[in-house]
């Protein structure tokens, strides 16, 4: 009985990851024809199509579903494996991290992020991308170090640690009324309010609660970050309602209040490819960003 070709593994690995014989070439280096007879030699070892045509794209196999996160797992080992033991050396350690956030972290937790990796690391530089929608692809890819962010549905192959948990509350210029007595649901909604939605939407949970509660507010316009959102309610009479963490250098000198009804809070978590897990560099870089949210 011949022995398997292990290579086999690794494009195997690749193929499912992109779901498509053209991407797959493309990240190895292949022409589409090599890769279409990789893809050939796989079916004929594992006995299974793996991966069928449906419409213009293919869709993996129930056997392909099965073998994806095993896969994965035997070739990140095999990259550990053959990858050298390299002790870390942060004095002379020179690369540029990318960070994909949103505004709220890099303002709140940026500046000491960087001056607590000045400390370790000089030759260091961070790159803070601006968050999209959550596109996995480019932590898969390398192009993004970490992500910060509320985790959603990530797929199997995506790290995710908890970083700490944020609540909303209200935020107002100083001097407004709902500064002074009790700011009650009634209260809250009566005011004219600044709605925060990368996507445009009028709605959220802050209405969700408001509805259990038999009231509504008014939204006058929306936003995409909480930054512009406590930009215009300094400057007026409208009700910003911001994550409390996030915000807080934001809002020096605003009045600033709990939110007069019950509200989900949201964990911040950071996410990262499993590829990058034993990466020394890697380890130091999210040991910090721990560090730095825990500090505050």
């Amino acid at each position: 009985m011949t022995s398997p070709d292990l290579n086999l593994l690794f494009a195997l690995d690749v193929l499912l990851a992109e779901g498509s014989v053209a991407r797959a070439a493309r990240r190895l280096r292949l022409s589409p024809s090599a890769m279409s007879r990789t893809l050939a030699r796989l079916r004929d070892a594992t006995g299974d199509p793996l991966l069928v045509r449906a419409g213009r794209g293919l869709v993996a196999t129930p056997r392909a579903e099965e073998l994806r996160q095993q896969v994965g797992t035997v070739v990140q080992n095999a990259e550990a494996l053959l990858r050298p033991v390299r002790l870390l050396d942060l004095s002379r350690l020179d690369r540029v991290f990318t960070l994909r956030t949103n505004e709220g972290f890099v303002e709140e937790f940026g500046p000491g992020l960087v001056a607590r990796i000045e400390v370790d690391a000089p030759g260091v530089r961070l790159r803070f991308a601006p968050k999209s929608d959550k596109d996995m692809m480019s932590l898969r890819d390398a192009e993004i170090d970490l992500e910060i962010a509320v985790a959603g549905e990530t797929g199997p192959e995506v790290r995710i640690q908890a970083l700490f948990r944020d609540r909303f509350i209200g935020a107002v210029r100083a001097g407004h009324p709902l500064g002074e007595g009790v700011v009650t649901p009634e209260r809250y909604a009566a005011g004219r309010h600044i709605s925060v939605s990368r996507h445009g939407r009028e709605k959220g949970p802050i209405d969700d609660a408001l509805a259990a509660l038999g009231q509504q507010r008014t939204v006058v316009c929306m936003v995409s970050g909480f930054s512009a959102a406590l930009a215009m309610a300094r400057a007026s009479d409208l009700i910003a309602s911001v994550p409390e963490r996030h915000t807080e250098g934001a809002r020096a000198g605003m009045h600033s209040f709990p939110l007069p009804f019950a509200t989900m809070e949201v964990t911040i978590s950071m996410l990262w490819h499993p590829r990058l897990d034993a990466d020394p560099a890697q380890r130091w870089l999210r040991d910090r960003v721990r560090e730095v949210c825990a500090s505050r």
